[in-house]
């Protein structure tokens, strides 16, 4: 009976899974599409849509600005995200809880509330289509996902170890750098790379704050696939996908034997 029930539970999972992921799927046959148009079925196969997207200036630009932005991004929101999420570790008031909240709430406000906000506040500050404003917008929204998974990291790290590295004469920036941090390195290599999908598939501020100057990839997508019926886009789809899943998997991946040990 038992056996029969993992069984039916396997069936829905997988069933819930294909539902899940289908749509995503069909992007894929319909990007080798021989003909300009993003019908499903293909009519027959070909790789020029890809070959489109890594000759066009449009789209290469476009795709190295978004890997810079994301770069960056990753890499400020993950130190932020980091002490962060180590001082709110560190609190014993209720304040922490409080301010936890604060700090996540990007996460959970509506995008275009926070994109109509940030656009406004970048037109005074002339940083809409800028480089800096992309960043600055972007590790707004990366920051909370450091801190959930450095949190996570936290929460099973065993404090006593820092009490018997200062018993035997090291600092508190020396306990932090040669046993908390690698320790938890984990969870911050998670934080990292959520931060740098998160700022590379952002569309919604990105539309906002965008310029001729500066277009990133899901923007380009947005323009290309409102102009005309470009398979090209569902190529650029099908690579983000991949891509995505290979750098989110990594992640679940790291989080996952930080479990286990």
């Amino acid at each position: 009976m038992k056996q029969r029930g993992r069984i039916l539970l396997g069936l829905y999972c997988l069933l819930v899974a294909v539902w899940l992921v289908a749509p995503t799927i069909v992007v894929v046959p319909m990007s080798f599409n021989d003909k300009k148009s993003l019908a499903f079925p293909p009519s027959g196969f070909s790789w020029q849509w890809y070959q489109n997207f890594f000759t066009s200036p449009e789209w290469s630009a476009s795709l190295v600005g978004s890997l810079k932005v994301a770069v960056v991004t990753a890499v400020f929101a993950t130190v932020i995200g980091t002490l962060a999420a180590f001082g709110l570790d560190r609190m014993k008031s209720r304040v922490s809880g409080v301010l936890r909240a604060l700090l996540i709430t990007p996460m959970v406000v509506p995008g275009v509330v926070l994109a109509v906000g940030i656009y406004a506040v970048y037109l005074d500050m002339r940083l809409v289509g800028t480089m800096t404003g992309f960043v600055l917008a972007h590790t707004m929204l990366a920051v909370p996902f450091v801190i959930i998974a450095v949190s996570a990291s936290l929460e099973v790290f065993d404090k006593r170890l820092e009490t018997a590295a200062a018993s035997l004469g090291a600092t508190r920036l020396t306990a932090f750098r040669t046993v908390t941090l690698p320790l938890i390195a984990p969870g911050i290599l998670s934080g990292l790379l959520f931060a740098f999908v998160t700022s590379f598939d952002e569309i919604i501020v990105a539309l906002f704050i965008t310029s001729p100057y500066l277009k990133t990839l899901p923007v380009q997508i947005f323009s290309s696939i409102t102009r005309d019926a470009d398979p090209t886009v569902a190529a650029v789809g099908t690579l983000l996908f991949i891509t995505t899943s290979l750098v989110i998997g990594a992640g679940l991946l790291i989080g996952s034997r930080q479990g286990k040990r």
